[in-house]
């Protein structure tokens, strides 16, 4: 009995040796993954609980050079709106009765003072003509008989439309960018970068023919062209 109890005690010291020299093998490291946190999410680079105190924009600068220095913005792309290279201290806001820009941006004028030249296409009405019946304004165009509604301004004015110069042209800040613009322009135009192509276009060209009565609108919408006589999807109700 006291032969078989040594036997078992001597397997029981051998599988606990055999078993912590096992565990002496070197345990495989977890890679520790980088924390995210508040700060490092988003543009701002600050968490939210300091947000009041710690997070500030960057300041806007906007030109301090005199209009007519003979500063330019590239254009971002062609026929894109010019931006305001100048300081507009004093200009805005601009209304129909109180349009400083038209001083110096006049065609007549921007030659003479080095300023980009107001196009054709402000001076040129796109918007249809209406008519006021009772209540109602009224198209005085017959769109199915293309009825031609561009028209020039009297005296090379600007249009109704475009004295607001401020909906299109702002001026721009010189602070830093929170994201990098890599956008490339591909200009049409050799020019394109500086100039509009409004004033020399075949299209404009074409438009401005069209309103002077020179030529015929290609366009015009004729007899059978309502009818959709051979049409598979059969004709309109009323002719329209």
């Amino acid at each position: 009995m006291k032969t078989l109890s040594k036997i078992t005690l001597s397997l029981a010291v051998a599988a606990t040796v055999v078993f912590t020299g096992c565990n002496d093998a070197p345990a495989k490291q977890e890679v520790v993954k980088p924390t995210i946190t508040e700060a490092s999410l988003g543009l701002r680079k600050t968490d939210l609980y300091s947000e009041a105190k710690d997070t500030f924009g960057d300041e806007a600068k906007y030109s301090k050079t005199y209009a007519g220095s003979g500063n330019k913005i590239v254009r971002a792309f062609q026929d894109a709106p010019p931006m305001i290279p100048h300081d507009t201290e004093g200009m805005l806001p601009i209304t129909i009765k109180d349009n400083q820009c038209v001083g110096c941006h006049m065609p007549e004028v921007a030659s003479g003072v080095g300023a980009t030249a107001i196009p054709v296409s402000h001076m040129t009405n796109f918007r249809p003509s209406v008519k006021l019946v009772g209540q109602d304004f009224k198209k005085s165009e017959d769109v199915m008989k293309n009825d031609v509604a561009i028209t020039k301004t009297k005296d090379g004015k600007l249009t109704g439309a475009r004295f607001n110069c401020s909906q299109c042209h702002a001026p721009q800040s010189t602070a830093p960018l929170a994201v990098e613009n890599n956008f490339e322009a591909n200009y049409t135009s050799k020019d394109g970068a500086s100039k509009s192509s409004w004033d020399s276009s075949a299209y404009m060209d074409s438009i401005l023919e069209t309103v002077d009565g020179k030529t015929k609108a290609s366009s015009v919408i004729t007899a059978d062209d309502i009818d959709f006589s051979d049409s598979a999807a059969g004709t309109l109700e009323g002719g329209h």
